[in-house]
């Protein structure tokens, strides 16, 4: 039996689509762990290690802001499906105005998840203002600062997220270095397709 600790993005949760696809994908012999972990930062931070080290995962796949999470997870082999690197800039951003009245009912309606197993959101000052933080001591397992664990990432051409800054390759490459990473012609959520063609063949030639 191999092992994945799948680490979802933001407002996702252990009924995501991407790893339940995979789970069915891959047959028996892979467990796919995923499981809902909070919106505050370090206290995710602290979950995730704590399960990497109760399931002993053979390998760390984050999605989207899960990315952050995914790279402090050291000693393993990584895939990224869109890594927002950048997101924790934009909650700096959003924290210089959540003080203002009714700013953070207002992001929470905004980014309401959807119903099942979710992650909650609240975006209140205290917790955004965490985010560059762990993003900042995320990152010192890098390529770029000598981490020696294997990295791998997956970006759409048609991602929103990129127009943003939000996604961007060129900090996945700054961090990660070239041929680091694959483009697929679709968006930020991989659709089935991709899924099949490129995430399940490249899992399986890193636990083969």
């Amino acid at each position: 039996m191999r092992t994945i600790l799948y680490v979802h993005g933001m407002g996702g949760g252990g009924d995501s689509r991407i790893p339940s696809i995979l789970k069915s994908s891959l047959g028996p012999r892979i467990s796919v762990v995923v499981r809902t972990y909070d919106f505050d930062p370090e206290v995710a931070g602290a979950q995730l290690a704590g399960w990497a080290a109760e399931v002993k995962p053979d390998l760390v796949i984050g999605e989207s802001m899960g990315a952050i999470h995914a790279v402090a997870l050291k000693g393993y082999p990584h895939l990224f499906v869109s890594p927002s690197l950048n997101a924790p800039i934009f909650f700096r951003v959003m924290a210089a105005i959540a003080w203002i009245p009714g700013v953070t009912r207002f992001f929470d309606w905004y980014y309401h998840p959807k119903d099942g197993d979710r992650q909650a959101l609240h975006f209140d000052r205290k917790t955004l203002l965490k985010w560059p933080g762990v993003r900042r001591e995320a990152l010192e397992n890098s390529t770029l600062k000598g981490s020696g664990d294997y990295f791998h990432a997956f970006f759409g051409t048609r991602d929103a997220y990129r127009r943003s800054g939000v996604v961007l390759v060129r900090t996945w490459r700054k961090y990660f270095g070239e041929g680091s990473w694959t483009v697929y012609d679709g968006t930020h959520f991989m659709e089935e397709e991709y899924i099949q063609s490129l995430l399940v063949p490249k899992i399986l030639s890193l636990l083969a």
